[in-house]
Parts: structure tokens; sequence; C-alpha cells
């Protein structure tokens, strides 16, 4: 497996822990990172390509495709996760209602609230994913904490009426017994290119399930459209995809068709990976990028949480954007091939904390905010 190239740097001062911190308010951080303003967003570059960390630099620079805030939508209660309908629609999640909104034409609406979820503390209702088939099944799947466990169904998204609106059909459960805790759920679900359901879980603050190919704690899974283990998975009859994973919060392919994942460290070691089939992460035994044998190395490590705590990932053409929670900013890192360039931080501590990041049709990037105050969709062009 892959050595990378030597551990990273550790924060001088550490503060809290790396998780989502879901229920605080905006987060402090260590201060304002040198930076310049480019449009409407202050743009900081941040450590070295590769497996190098990710800490605050002292020079500025502007890349293409950065992205520029074009206008905002208000009106929502910790979003989550957005996907995007054929005709444009946006559908969200909140994670504490446990309600999905619509957006459309800027008018946010309410389809209906998700039966059975438990929110406490990071768990609620998260991850939502489209159907590859939508246009002839119409199924949305959702990734929810529920009374037990964390869990994954998929329900019908039914027109209502004449009017354009949308209404919640009979959830399925088709996956279960993802271990829950008040932090570390993971949550994000995403169908690959392949028309497989993959799904970024969490340690659920039990150590020992990232290292156990039978827990499904600390992994990514690779799960058929029904919840079976897919075909041609690296253990066989097994959902797991990865392991040594900490808390998994975004999934996203490159052009090449190239899985990466945003992950949390804890109070050190924010990571950035490329995803192999059956490949170990490090987690608890390591983070980052020791080099260490039998583990594979992130290609971006944070050294501090307080810059980043990534959530939601999404990749256009071969740059990857992650929303930072802690962070309170927006990175952006050039791909270039299986390693990753120079980490570039956009809004910092402008809009607060950043929950995820997604790709609309129109070729526009949406990003949820998360800060209780209500929160807001940030709608960002992308400049050439």
């Amino acid at each position: 497996m892959p050595a990378g190239v030597g551990a990273a740097a550790v924060a001088a001062a550490l503060v809290l822990a790396g998780c989502t911190g879901a229920d605080a308010g905006p987060a402090g951080g260590n201060g304002p990172s040198p930076a310049v303003t480019t449009g409407t967003g202050t743009t900081s570059t941040a450590g070295t390509p590769g497996t190098a960390s990710a800490s605050p630099g002292t020079g500025a620079a502007t890349t293409p495709g950065a992205p520029r805030v074009r206008t905002t939508i208000e009106g929502l209660e910790l979003p989550w996760s957005t996907v995007f309908l054929p005709d444009g629609t946006a559908v969200i999640s909140e994670r504490d209602s446990a309600l999905l909104k619509s957006v459309r034409n800027g008018q946010i609406s309410t389809i209906g609230e998700v039966p059975d979820v438990v929110p406490g503390g990071e768990g609620g209702l998260m991850g939502l994913a489209l159907s590859p088939s939508y246009g002839s099944d119409r199924f949305l799947y959702v990734y929810f904490t529920a009374a037990e466990d964390n869990r994954i169904a998929r329900l019908r998204l039914e027109e209502a009426g004449t009017g354009g609106g949308l209404r919640l059909g009979e959830p399925q459960v088709i996956f279960s017994g993802i271990s829950k805790a008040s932090t570390h759920n993971g949550g994000r679900i995403r169908f690959g290119p392949d028309g497989y359901l993959y799904v970024g879980t969490g340690d659920s603050q039990r150590r020992e399930q990232p290292q156990d190919r039978n827990a499904l704690g600390g992994k990514i899974l690779r799960l058929t459209k029904d919840g079976k283990p897919a075909p041609g998975n690296p253990f066989p009859n097994n959902p797991v995809y990865s392991l040594g994973h900490r808390n998994v919060q975004g999934l996203a392919w490159d052009s090449e068709g190239r899985l990466w994942a945003s992950e949390f460290g804890p109070e050190v070691n924010d990571e950035l990976n490329l995803i192999q089939p059956g490949g170990n992460y490090g987690w608890p035994e390591v983070t980052g990028a020791p080099g260490r044998q039998g583990f594979i190395d992130a290609k971006v490590v944070w050294p501090s949480t307080a810059e980043s705590s990534p959530s939601g990932l999404e990749i256009v053409g071969n740059t990857a954007f992650l929303g930072a929670l802690r962070g309170q900013r927006i990175w952006s890192v050039p791909l270039e091939g299986e390693n990753a360039g120079t980490p570039v931080a956009h809004f910092t501590r402008q809009y607060g904390r950043i929950r995820n990041v997604s790709l609309a049709p129109n070729g526009e990037l949406w990003a949820l905010t998360n800060n209780r105050n209500p929160d807001s969709v940030l709608i960002l062009s992308l400049s050439g």
C-alpha cells in the first residue's frame, strides 16, 4: 500500500476535538489566516501538494474555478445534504427536524417529515442520494439515526397534485445496524458511477470497530440499490469497501472515476483520502500520513481541526471542494491524478460553518451553512 511522504506537522496549539460540533454555534478557530480578497470571498493558500500538511500559509493565490457567491436562500434549520431532481428542484435534508425541504425558483417548501428519525447530538436526518433510475422508480435514499442505530431507507417522491409539489411515499428500510452515538455517526451516501450506493460511516465512539471487517462503523460501505453487499466488494459477502476510518463525511468521484472521501480527525489531522477497494486508512492506529506500513496515507492533511473539520465534498472537473465546519470556510483542492495539490481557502469565517457542497445541474455549487440563525444556501458560481 502507498507509503506517503512523512508525518504531518502537528499544530502548535491544539483546541477542541475535530468532531462536527454540530450543536455549537460558529466556532472560533485559531484566528484569521493570512489572506487576500478575491471577488466576494477571502482566499488563502495552505500546505503543499501530495500528503504534506495543509496549515495556513503566508502566501495567497487565486485559482481557476474560485467560487463566488451569486445569491443566498435563507430559511433552513441545520440542513445536511442536497440532491437535485431532473427538473432542477433541490431536495434538502434537515438534521434535527427530520424534514425534507424542496427549493425551486428560490422558494423553500416542506415536502414532509421522514418517520422514525431520532435526532440527538450529531445524529438525525443526514445524507441523501437520488436513485440512478429516478426517472422510472422515483426513489430517494436517506441515511438517518433511529432509536437503536443508523440506517438507510428509500422512499418515493410522489407528485402532490398539479402545482408541482412533492410528497413522501412510505419509507422502506434497506440497511440497518450501523452503530449510533452522540457523535461520529457518519451519514454521507452517494451513488457511484458503477450504480452502487456508497455509504460513509463513523466509529460511533467505538474505537474497536474501524479495524474490524465485520463491523459497520468506521467504514465506507458499498451496497446494491436493495441494500445488499455489492458484487465485487473486496471482502466476500461483506458490505465493507474500505476500513480504518474515523468519521467519513464526504464522498465524490473525480473525472477518472476515482473515489475520494473527506474525514474528521481527532484533535489533529483532518483528511482528504483517495479510496482504494479494501484499503485500510489507519484509524485508530494512525491518523494523517505517517507512512506506516499496512495503512494508506491521506492525500491532504490539515494538522489543526480548527482550520477544517471537512464535511461534504464535491468534485468539479479536477478540483475538490470541501465544506469546513470548525474551519468556517470552503476549501478547494486541485487533484493531480492520484495526488492532491495545495489546498486554498475561500470565504474564511464569512458565512460560518459549511456543512455540504453540491454541484447543481446548471454548474453552480450549493453550499449549506450550519449556524442555527437560521441557516442558508449559498449559491456559488465558479469563475474561469
